[in-house]
């Protein structure tokens, strides 16, 4: 018998790697182009492009950059930490498979390998799913004001009750996951507008994806992370969204739901 494993890596950003992602990130590097990557690794483009923003949202720095210029056009190519990302799962990679070639047929030894290497693996419905650090607690009667620094330009607030609090165990410090429907991204492009969202990332219009009714509008962040949005077509054209366009996600603190991981 010829074990076989499959490595999940989960770095101290608290991305998850796994074979499928890390052949994409080789794909990326080789072609220069999500387009092209995907189409050889036989993904859909939206399913490579999925993966290349929840990437990049993930870590405190980007593993891809995209040149502006939407989905089908521009540019992509891997940073430094891309590449060191994908050496690391390699020789991971490897050195998992010498263990599992001297375990033989133990399947008992294993399953108790395969413990100690995987972490639980987060999925949800939110497409904003943004990792950092817990920053301040602000507590009330009945609710708690939690901050997470985000990157160095950008900080989320989010207010949960503190039954929720407690059974995070939220402190300062930890790491923590955010997450966000795109419905609920208000976008603005005036400077001057007052809102009373409490969340206000600006960045520029990186994507327009065109629906009969609604556009999915992705905010490219100067740190590398990106927000997505959902927006009326009429709501588009007044903004005057446009791939390059200066424009500010907004969100209330509410909408923000709070994740830990195990």
């Amino acid at each position: 018998m010829h074990l076989v494993g499959r490595i999940y890596l989960d770095t101290d950003e608290g991305v998850l790697l796994a074979g499928q992602r890390v052949h994409l990130l080789e794909a990326i590097e080789r072609l220069g182009s999500i387009q092209q990557a995907a189409k050889e690794r036989g993904l859909s483009y939206k399913a490579a492009w999925d993966a290349v923003n929840s990437m990049n949202n993930l870590c405190d720095q980007p593993l891809v950059l995209r040149e502006v210029g939407g989905r089908r056009g521009g540019g992509s190519q891997l940073t430094d930490h891309g590449r060191n990302m994908i050496k690391l799962f390699r020789a991971v990679e490897s050195e998992y498979q010498r263990a599992l070639d001297k375990l033989g047929g133990n399947l008992a030894d294993m399953r108790n390998f395969n413990r100690l290497l995987n972490r639980f693996s987060m999925k949800t419905s939110a497409r904003n799913q943004f990792h950092g650090t817990v920053t301040a607690l602000i507590q009330g009667p009945v609710n708690f004001e939690v901050r997470m620094r985000l990157d160095d330009w950008n900080e989320v607030v989010a207010v949960v009750t503190n039954e929720s609090a407690e059974n995070l165990e939220l402190r300062v410090g930890m790491e923590i996951f955010a997450l966000v429907k795109a419905p609920s991204v208000l976008l603005y492009t005036d400077t001057e507008v007052k809102v009373s969202t409490r969340n206000k990332l600006w960045g520029t219009v990186y994507d327009l994806q065109m629906g009969p009714v609604n556009v999915e509008v992705t905010v490219a962040l100067p740190s590398g992370k990106s927000v997505i949005a959902v927006v009326t077509r009429e709501s588009c054209d007044e903004l005057g969204l446009a791939v390059g366009v200066p424009v500010c996600a907004a969100f209330k603190s509410s909408s923000v739901i709070l994740a830990v991981m195990n």
